[in-house]
């Protein structure tokens, strides 16, 4: 099958252009509910197979999506972002506590909620869409930038480890002992997002200190990785989720994908510091930090018979999840591509056309566009559910955008 495919230069910005507009033709304009918000749930064909469900994840990346679109190119897309903003404002926000509901059920235009439980992993996803919103042009998303900000230092910030907690019930009066690196790896995106919207210092700050703390201090605890799970007291918890290896948001082992995206956080924050960024501590660690993370996911994780990148493997080294998720792919095609033009160095260049010729053979939907969600290790879908709740290819669309910003400015 590879051998017969013809693939394009990956490394043509008009590729990957071409390849998010492709993306966004999936979604647009099938993803919009005229009576607030965006369908959530997509078979391979477009197909919206549940209409009410609605969750805080998906609700949150599509104004990603449509912000992005409306600065590269597509201004006529703000309208779309403004719809989002809307509806986490009116539907998933409580505005008694301030909080936002993880799962609603929207039908005719009004929101029963499923889970009201307040999250650091879909605050982190609300600041991310404020701060890409006011990056498209919604000039009153400065405000609901410092707002949730704000939330989070009053009710998730624990100054004492330097890293956000993770869970807290619906009315904010239990915090969940649970405590998680992902919640704070994508805090730690949306404050350089943030920090890249208004400029203002204390984002960049924070970035930095979530960076440190997890991929330094907190590796050190953990073999030299980058850990999932943690107690209340930041000590690595190595059984939490032993047997849902799969868990959407918090699956056991050490996952590669992971590596990778901090990779790429990690060249981010040291491209920032080098364009002059006021960083707290000296940038000399990151360049590092993020080869080694980068090398480990592909050292550890490559399925060198079948192409791609596993999901999970154990302390021992093991592969304890063998299937192939497209987040995964897609983040480590950014930090490759990152890589490469950081250090010149040609194993960089080299992965990331290999893996873009994986994913264009194997994840790739060219008849419909988007991509596959998950498949197995020797690359057979599971099902035709294209994209379920959490998904609606932010990642994939995200590292375009994020390879683009790399060749066009040669930084």
């Amino acid at each position: 099958m590879a051998s017969k495919m013809h693939y394009p230069d990956f490394f043509e910005p008009a590729t990957l252009e071409r390849h998010i507009a492709h993306t966004m033709g999936f979604y647009h304009p099938r993803c919009i509910d005229p009576s607030g918000g965006f369908y959530h749930f997509f078979k391979d064909d477009g197909t919206v197979y549940d209409t009410a469900t609605r969750h805080l994840v998906s609700s949150t990346r599509f104004v990603f999506t449509y912000a992005m679109a409306a600065r590269h190119g597509h201004p006529a897309y703000i309208h779309q972002v403004r719809h989002g903003v809307d509806f986490l404002r009116n539907a998933h926000r409580n505005p008694g506590t301030g909080g936002y509901a993880w799962l609603l059920e929207w039908r005719d235009g009004e929101a029963k909620v499923l889970d009201g439980a307040n999250h650091c992993y879909g605050l982190a996803f609300v600041l991310l869409a404020y701060s890409h919103a006011l990056m498209a042009g919604l000039g009153d998303a400065r405000a609901y930038i410092d707002e949730t900000f704000e939330l989070m230092e009053q009710r998730f910030w624990e100054p004492q480890h330097g890293l956000y907690a993770d869970q807290a019930s619906a009315d904010w009066s239990e915090l969940d002992a649970y405590r998680g690196q992902n919640a704070n790896m994508h805090a730690c995106e949306a404050m350089l997002a943030a920090y890249q919207a208004t400029r203002d210092a204390r984002f960049l700050r924070r970035a930095e200190e979530l960076s440190w703390n997890i991929t330094q201090r907190q590796a050190e605890r953990a073999n030299g990785m980058v850990w999932e799970h943690y107690r209340s007291d930041w000590s690595v918890d190595w059984e939490f989720n032993l047997h849902d290896k799969a868990n959407l948001f918090r699956p056991w082992g050490y996952q590669p994908g992971h590596f990778t995206e901090w990779s790429k956080l990690l060249l981010q924050l040291e491209q920032m510091g080098r364009q002059g960024a006021p960083l707290q501590r000296s940038s000399s660690w990151l360049l590092p930090a993020a080869e080694k993370l980068f090398t480990l996911a592909v050292e550890r994780a490559w399925d060198v018979e079948n192409g791609g990148i596993h999901y999970g493997f154990a302390p021992d080294g093991a592969i304890c999840d063998a299937d192939k998720y497209f987040w995964v792919q897609a983040e480590t095609l950014a930090a490759a591509a990152m890589l490469a033009e950081r250090t010149g160095d040609a194993q960089y260049s080299e992965l990331y056309q290999e893996l873009w010729r994986y994913c264009w053979t194997h994840f790739v939907d060219h008849k419909y566009g988007a991509w596959y969600r998950i498949l197995t290790a020797d690359n057979r879908k599971y099902s035709d559910e294209k994209s379920p709740a959490g998904k609606v290819d932010y990642h994939t669309m995200g590292a375009c955008y994020d390879i683009l910003r790399m060749l066009r400015s040669g930084a």
